[in-house]
């Protein structure tokens, strides 16, 4: 039932469009968005950084090394891409305030703004981060579908796959992980190790999510009456397929769905007398199907939710396991077509976890990388 090839399946029906798409510090640009605001008091410094073409490690190295910071002791919330410009908050020590000026000389960062705060900033402290993306060579006819693609996406939301950048550059990241999970590489970096088998939850994530949405487009492509010979075909024994045909949404909410609140809070089971407020909820984007990610403690489906992760569960020691959305809702989206130069500009706001390129690869109907 499951590949073990990378899939990545698309809810919008339009054919695979083509655009350039360049992670440079002008058409890619990355803000962060902090969980919550500084208290502007105690004893750690924030400064907002902006940074080109260097990945937060390389930031933090730096930072360290100019300011004398050990780099135990700088706080970041999230990890950021390498290509392009981002802008990210980071914490040190107060006592490191008038070393600041140092980095003034250093091209590739700028502080932005500072302020302090009494914790530590902390791994995963953010409520996501704001994009803006220019696509280039868009020409009048593929603008239509772009912004047709952008309205669908405003509407719905998008399914929350792990993006290419999970998988390492030559995609094979989670084979290592696979690897190392069945003890046939040993692998001493723990650094490493953690990344590879995150590679390998990652991808049994992403092959499950495109299962369910081929599944959900079946429930809109055919008839009520035809479904139940559908199912019988793929070997599908649903107890409870009469929720299905009536739900609008492009994702098919079933019967023992773990929700998750959004776009944060813990989780509920959706029970047969509960899928209709389940589907309301979702369609008010007050709670999210999850989906999981294999490993120690995780928490499964139940029910007809069960059958798409029985097939995936493997018994991970290595990490521990945990519930993530299987959709996400952009906000703020806004395209702009700039038809003199044949570019399209998109902003919007994605929570954390989420991959921007994710969202363009559903534009794109195809993988960008």
């Amino acid at each position: 039932m499951f590949s073990q090839k990378i899939e990545r399946e698309y809810f919008l029906n339009h054919n695979a469009i083509n655009f350039h798409f360049a992670q440079n510090s002008k058409d890619f640009i990355v803000d962060e968005v902090p969980l919550y605001s500084w208290s502007e008091e105690g004893e750690h410094l924030v400064l907002k950084i902006r940074k080109r073409e260097l990945t937060t490690w390389e930031m933090i190295a730096i930072v360290s090394k100019i300011l004398g910071v050990p780099r135990r002791d700088i706080g970041f919330a999230g990890l950021k891409d390498k290509h392009g410009m981002t802008m990210q908050f980071i914490s040190i020590p107060r006592k490191f305030e008038k070393e600041i000026s140092k980095l003034d000389n250093e091209k590739s960062l700028k502080i932005l703004e500072k302020h302090y705060h009494k914790n530590k900033i902390k791994l995963g402290h953010l409520k996501g981060n704001k994009f803006f993306i220019r696509l280039k060579k868009v020409n009048p006819a593929t603008a239509t579908i772009i912004s047709e693609a952008v309205k669908n996406i405003d509407k719905f939301g998008i399914p929350n796959f792990f993006g290419y950048q999970r998988f390492g550059i030559d995609k094979k990241n989670y084979l290592i992980g696979k690897e190392i999970i069945e003890g046939k590489t040993n692998l001493r970096d723990k650094n490493k190790k953690r990344l590879f088998v995150s590679a390998y939850q990652s991808f049994i994530f992403n092959n499950w999510l495109s299962k369910r949405i081929q599944f959900s487009r079946l429930i809109d492509n055919f008839s009520e009456e035809e479904l139940p010979q559908v199912f019988k075909n793929l070997n599908l024994k649903l107890k409870y397929p009469q929720f299905l045909k009536s739900q609008k949404h492009p994702f098919k909410i079933l019967v023992g769905e773990n929700m998750l609140h959004y776009p944060f809070g813990k989780g509920f089971e959706v029970l047969p007398d509960e899928v209709e407020e389940a589907v309301k909820r979702f369609e008010e984007r007050d709670s999210v199907p999850s989906g999981i990610l294999i490993g120690k403690k995780a928490r499964t489906s139940k029910e007809d939710a069960f059958l798409f992760e029985e097939p995936i569960l493997e018994d991970i020691q290595l990490v521990n396991g945990e519930r993530r959305y299987a959709w996400v809702f952009p906000k703020d989206l806004e395209g702009k077509y700039r038809e003199k130069d044949f570019w399209f500009e998109l902003n919007f706001f994605l929570p954390k976890g989420s991959y921007a390129t994710t969202l363009l690869e559903e534009i794109a109907k195809h993988p960008l990388n």
